[in-house]
């Protein structure tokens, strides 16, 4: 084992999930360590930059194994008017110690009961591949038991939800499969080699893994907001005939836009994404009355 080897494997658990984070970002680029939570907040929200002025807010869900930090370089391209809400999962970062969730309907349950304090104004949901899913469901679930609508729903990299898993489970097989998925990920091979690493990462991957494994569809009403559905044009999980069945799921207008870069193109193409998400806001702040500030 060679001294840069040795010094990854000496990092405790919560370093080393940082490590992962950080080498999964764009262009090598470490994302800063997170925002401790907010003393009067919930330990499930980081509101990295508070703004009880805000007209709306926008929260945002990680993709499979990640945490609220790789939402943090996203403060200045938001409009001004906008605050934003990362969405910190068990399993990770300063919640690295508590288990992480293996089905989605007990998450989305705490999830609700923890958002609701913070949608006394408009809000909206971005959600990356597994975020996307959990954006979907957590926003039926708002409408169906709290009568909360969301403005709009972001959502990236994961097929409409109707659509059948074309891919085998595998949350249940030896870690050299989960190696596998991380390596096409394009997580690099000195870390998949380390063992003290993958051992610190692999229950908080096997349970997401598994959430999304298990998840059975059920019909309900399509949502009155309107969705923005993003892919990547290289993205050999999730291609534009799997965003496309997305359209079923509101009554409103459903945008398709599709970037450059594979899975997470949140990083590789960050900038236009946030340009395209900002381009959507803005009317619709424009259209947010005082009042409905005042009254929700």
């Amino acid at each position: 084992m060679n001294n840069v080897s040795k010094r990854v494997a000496a990092l405790p658990p919560d370093k080393l999930a940082m490590l992962l984070q950080r080498l999964k970002t764009r262009d090598g680029e470490a994302v800063p360590p997170p925002a401790p939570v907010q003393a009067s907040g919930s330990e499930w929200i980081v509101r990295y930059r508070p703004n009880e002025q805000a007209q709306l807010r926008l929260f945002c869900f990680p993709y499979a194994g990640g945490s609220a930090s790789i939402f943090r370089s996203w403060l200045d391209a938001l409009p001004a008017e906008v605050e934003l809400c990362g969405i910190q999962l068990p399993g990770r970062e300063y919640r690295l110690t508590r288990p992480a969730f293996t089905r989605i309907e007990p998450l989305i349950q705490e999830l609700a009961q923890a958002l609701i304090p913070y949608l006394d104004r408009p809000f909206a949901f971005y959600g990356h591949s597994m975020g996307a899913l959990i954006s979907f469901e957590l926003a039926r679930y708002l409408r169906e038991q709290y009568g909360k609508q969301a403005t709009c729903l972001y959502l990236a990299a994961y097929r409409a939800p109707q659509l059948p898993n074309p891919n085998i489970k595998i949350y249940h097989l030896p870690s050299e499969v989960f190696k596998v998925v991380l390596r096409a990920d394009g997580i690099p091979e000195m870390i998949l080699q380390n063992e003290e690493l993958m051992q610190a990462m692999l229950p908080t991957l096997r349970a997401d893994f598994e959430l999304c494994d298990t998840y059975v569809y059920y019909d309900l009403p399509p949502l009155k907001c309107p969705l923005m559905i993003f892919g990547g044009l290289a993205d050999v999980r999730v291609n534009q005939k799997d965003l496309e069945g997305w359209t079923i799921h509101t009554s409103a207008t459903c945008q398709l836009a599709m970037l450059p870069g594979a899975h997470f193109f949140l990083h590789s193409e960050q900038d236009s994404l946030l340009n395209l998400i900002s381009q959507d806001l803005r009317p619709r702040l424009n259209a947010l009355a005082p009042v409905e500030l005042m009254n929700t």
